[in-house]
C-alpha cells in the first residue's frame, strides 16, 4: 500500500477542547478527560467505542499508561511518540494505519496541561532539558532554551533576507486580530506593531510579545475509518461533517538548533512536500492554515518552507496585514500560540481549529467556504515537523 492509498481513508468525526487560559482547581489529567469527552460526544460515541489511543505529554515518559487508567479505556492500538509540539499531528499516521489495518475502529488523540496554573517556569524547564534532554553542542553555554535558539533563526533570516522586526511583529498582530475573533482566545485585548516592538526583549531580537503564551488547555480528536464515518453521518441526521485526512507527513533533520544546515530552513520543507503528495494538492488548493507559531519567526519559516511564498519572502507575505482576517491567507485564525492557547505543545489545537473551520463552526473567525485546512506541527527547536492536510467530501 502507498501513501496516496491512504489518502482519505480516515476521517476526524469528533473535536473537543477544555481548561483554556487557566483552568484553576483542576490538574492536567482532569481537564485532558474534559477535552476527550467533549471529542468523544461530539463524534457521537461513547468511551466504549473507543479502542485506539494516542497521546503523549513533557511531564512523563509513560504518559499514555495513566491516560488510559484515567479514562478507563481497553485499547487494542497505543502511540505515546514524543516529538515535542509536532507530536499530535504526527500521531494521525500510525493512527491512520492501524484503522486501515483494522488494529481498531476509533482512535482518541489527546493532550491536557496545566502549564500556566500549576507548578511551571521557564527557567525550571530549561534546566531540567539540561538533565533529561542534553545538548551537547549548546548547553554548555547556558542558552534559554527554546528562547535562545528560535532567536538565533530570526537574527538570522533578518541578516541574510532583510527581514524587518515590524515584520516579525506583523505576525503577532495578525495572530491577535484573529484572537479578537474567537472567544475562547486568551489574550484578546489590542496589540499594535509598536506594542510588540516596545514590549520587553527577552532574547534579541525578539520581545515578550514574539513569543507563544504559557496557558492551561487540553484538546482532543476522534479518527474513524472514512466508511464508517460516511455511514454513521448518514445514519445520525444530527452528527457533525466528516473531516477526511489528506495528506500527512513528518519530518526530523535535527535536535539542535545548532546543527541544522541552515537556519532558515526547516524540515517542514519535507515533511509539507510529501503532505502536499500525498494529497494530489498544492499550496494554492488550501483555504486556511494552522501553523505552530511558537515564536514569531516560526509562521515565516513555515510559510516559505510549506511552499506559501519563496524563501525569504515571508516578511513581505505578512507585513500590512498578509495574515490578518482580510489578508491574502486566513493563518491561526484562533490567534495561535501566540494569543490563543499555548499549554507547553500546541498542535493539537491547530487539528482541532482545522476541522472546525471545515465544519463551518468559527463564528465571526470563519473562513468563507472554507474547504481544505492544512495544520502544521514544530517541535523542539525547530526539530520535528509535521504537516497534515484535510478536506471535506467534495474534496475526496
Amino acid at each position: 500500500m502507498s501513501l496516496r492509498d491512504l489518502r482519505g481513508k480516515a476521517a476526524i468525526v469528533g473535536v473537543g477542547q477544555a481548561g483554556i487560559g487557566e483552568a484553576h482547581g483542576y490538574g492536567a489529567m482532569e481537564i485532558l478527560a474534559q477535552a476527550a469527552i467533549q471529542a468523544v460526544a461530539d463524534a457521537g460515541l461513547t468511551m466504549k467505542d473507543i479502542d485506539g489511543l494516542a497521546t503523549c505529554s513533557s511531564a512523563t515518559s509513560m504518559w499514555a499508561l495513566p491516560v488510559t487508567e484515567y479514562l478507563g479505556l481497553r485499547p487494542t492500538f497505543i502511540d505515546s511518540t514524543m516529538l515535542g509540539g509536532s507530536s499530535f499531528i504526527a500521531h494521525l499516521m500510525p493512527a491512520m494505519m492501524a484503522l486501515e489495518s483494522g488494529q481498531c475502529t476509533a482512535v482518541l488523540v489527546c493532550y491536557g496541561s496545566t502549564q500556566k496554573t500549576g507548578a511551571f517556569s521557564r527557567k525550571g524547564m530549561s534546566e531540567a532539558f539540561r538533565q533529561i534532554d542534553p545538548q551537547p553542542y549548546e548547553h554548555p553555554y547556558a542558552p534559554i532554551l527554546p528562547l535562545t535558539a528560535y532567536a538565533l533563526a530570526a537574527s538570522r533570516h533578518m541578516h541574510e533576507f532583510g527581514t524587518t522586526r515590524e515584520q516579525l511583529a506583523a505576525v503577532a498582530v495578525a495572530a491577535r486580530r484573529w484572537a479578537q475573533r474567537n472567544p475562547e482566545a486568551y489574550m484578546r485585548d489590542p496589540l499594535s506593531i509598536e506594542d510588540v516592538l516596545g514590549a520587553r526583549v527577552v532574547s534579541t531580537p525578539l520581545t515578550v510579545r514574539d513569543c507563544c503564551l504559557v496557558t492551561d488547555g487540553a484538546g482532543a480528536f476522534v479518527l474513524m475509518r472514512a466508511d464508517r464515518a460516511r455511514e454513521r453521518a448518514r445514519e445520525q441526521a444530527n452528527s457533525r461533517k466528516p473531516v477526511y485526512v489528506l495528506g500527512n507527513a513528518t519530518a526530523v533533520w535535527n535536535r539542535q538548533i545548532s546543527s541544522m544546515a541552515d537556519l532558515t530552513v526547516t524540515a517542514a520543507a519535507e515533511s509539507g512536500r510529501r503532505a502536499f503528495e500525498m494529497a494530489g494538492l498544492r499550496p494554492q488548493d488550501v483555504d486556511v492554515v494552522g501553523l505552530y507559531d511558537a515564536f514569531t519567526i516560526n509562521t515565516l519559516l513555515f510559510l516559505e518552507d510549506l511552499g506559501f511564498c519563496k524563501k525569504g519572502e515571508g516578511g513581505a507575505f505578512v507585513q500590512d496585514g498578509g495574515i490578518a482576517p482580510g489578508g491574502r491567507l486566513p493563518v491561526n485564525t484562533n490567534g495561535g500560540g501566540l494569543s490563543c492557547v499555548h499549554p507547553g505543545m500546541y498542535g493539537i489545537f491547530l487539528v482541532i481549529e482545522a476541522v472546525r473551520q471545515l465544519r463551518g463552526e468559527c463564528g465571526e473567525r470563519q473562513v468563507k467556504d472554507a474547504r481544505i485546512a492544512l495544520a502544521h506541527g514544530n517541535g523542539g527547536t525547530l526539530s520535528s515537523q509535521s504537516t497534515a492536510i484535510f478536506g471535506l467530501e467534495e474534496t475526496l
